[in-house]
């Protein structure tokens, strides 16, 4: 919270740290970007592993804002509201969010914990095993710690189980990727729409 206190002293709105956030994470990927070798521009999604993807990160998106019951609610949602104080949109603020949302998030964490974790809970030599001889005891370890870090746990349990089963099925992280990415696009146009901002 250090930081929230620096911007607030410098009069600037601490909702700007999310961007802070995205750009030193987007930085990081790219100087790490020759390590991703799962990620080379030689590996391609087939157009039916495409077109899954795609049908994938839709179904999670309706799942997503239908699975809000509250025992499916793991504390309180705080959200992100990108209005300002006469309640008008914050054009930039809402392109940053989704740029987020869409571009690095999906890549940063199918990185983590589909290609990374849920191999190794299999094997601490990770890259040696592949997607599809990955255990079901690691895709459900897995899709429940991602799980816990979202507030509609019982839904994010649905999509790290999803995009695992993607990964497995298709042994190319890229279709986790754009699912992903696919699910997050439609949250984000779907909050903005009905501007209900505890689901960002």
């Amino acid at each position: 919270m250090v930081l929230s206190g620096f911007l607030a002293d410098l009069n600037m709105d601490i909702r700007w740290i999310y961007a802070i956030r995205v750009v030193g994470t987007a930085l990081i990927l790219f100087f790490l970007r020759r390590q991703y070798i799962e990620l080379v521009p030689q590996i391609r999604m087939s157009p039916s592993s495409l077109i899954l993807a795609i049908l994938t990160g839709a179904m999670v998106f309706i799942l997503w804002v239908n699975l809000d019951q509250s025992w499916m609610i793991l504390g309180k949602a705080v959200g992100y509201d990108p209005r300002t104080s006469t309640g008008s949109l914050n054009y930039p603020m809402i392109a940053m969010r989704l740029a987020g949302a869409v571009l690095v998030v999906p890549l940063m964490e199918e990185l983590f914990w589909r290609s990374l974790l849920m191999r190794w809970i299999d094997r601490m030599e990770f890259m040696t095993i592949l997607p599809s001889n990955v255990s079901f005891k690691a895709i459900l370890i897995s899709s429940l710690l991602f799980a816990s870090e979202h507030t509609l746990w019982f839904a994010g349990l649905i999509a790290g189980l999803a995009y695992a089963w993607l990964y497995h099925k298709t042994q190319n992280l890229w279709t986790s990727i754009v699912a992903h990415a696919v699910t997050n696009g439609l949250l984000g146009a779907w909050v903005v729409y009905t501007s209900r901002w505890s689901y960002w």
